[in-house]
């Protein structure tokens, strides 16, 4: 299949050039692809290293935001600029495997199903402190139960779906958390596979716990507030004759 990978990156200067060789490696077998790293106002040389790696990388291509967005907004400008149907996400920190994408590939074949429109990455064994884990699940239970997605782990950075279904969606920062309610809110379907989680080699989070628990429950009640005021139409026209 051909495949557009977006990948937001903030200040990993340290990690952009290992994650490009990868994605490279494990997408050469594909029909056609591309790498689109989207630089998030980035203060140090992660958008110089971007650029050179270019020369070497003809499938790469670089957007740059002049001032941080976040990264829901570096997501979104890396899929609004990509070229093909299926997009692929992955951190930019290079906890995510990219040898996973082929995985979640396949089982997308797997599965013959039109509406399957998300395949979300399920870090089942975690490389994190045990507080990031444990705040990470409790976080996922409350989602889970309070928007019954069905999706164990919607903060992993792989995924892999339809571009034109996300644009579809309503934008709100921090939706990458909440793409699997949102998806199954305008009529898809979800299905969370196991992917490899490795330890981060450079740079720091940019999150911390209290920060994504403030943003989490304001964001939470903003997707709590868009399932009840989204319906589906089931729509058909009227035939001349009829």
């Amino acid at each position: 299949m051909k495949i557009s990978v977006v990948v937001p990156v903030h200040n990993e200067t340290d990690n952009v050039n290992a994650l490009i060789a990868e994605i490279h490696l494990a997408l050469n077998a594909q029909e056609a692809y591309e790498m689109i790293f989207v630089d998030d106002g980035s203060k140090d040389d992660t958008l110089a290293k971007l650029i050179q790696a270019m020369q070497n990388y003809p499938q790469l291509r670089v957007l740059q935001h002049q001032k941080s967005c976040g990264q829901s907004r570096a997501i979104h400008s890396g899929v609004a600029a990509a070229r093909y149907d299926w997009i692929a996400t992955l951190d930019g920190d290079g906890q995510n495997d990219p040898a996973d994408i082929p995985r979640l590939i396949t089982a997308l074949a797997e599965h013959d199903s039109d509406k399957l429109w998300m395949l979300a990455g399920f870090r089942h064994q975690r490389n994190d402190t045990g507080w990031r884990r444990f705040s990470s699940k409790f976080a996922n239970a409350i989602r889970q139960a309070i928007l019954h997605d069905n999706t164990p782990d919607t903060g992993c950075g792989l995924k892999l779906f339809r571009r034109d279904k996300f644009l579809a969606l309503p934008y709100f920062d921090h939706i990458h958390r909440f793409m699997p309610a949102m998806m199954q809110m305008i009529g898809g379907e979800v299905i969370s596979v196991k992917v490899n989680h490795r330890a981060r080699s450079h740079g720091q989070s940019k999150y911390g716990t209290l920060d994504r628990l403030l943003a989490g429950i304001v964001d939470l009640l903003g997707a709590i507030w868009l399932k009840k005021r989204h319906s589906l139409a089931v729509v058909s026209e009227v035939q001349h004759g009829q």
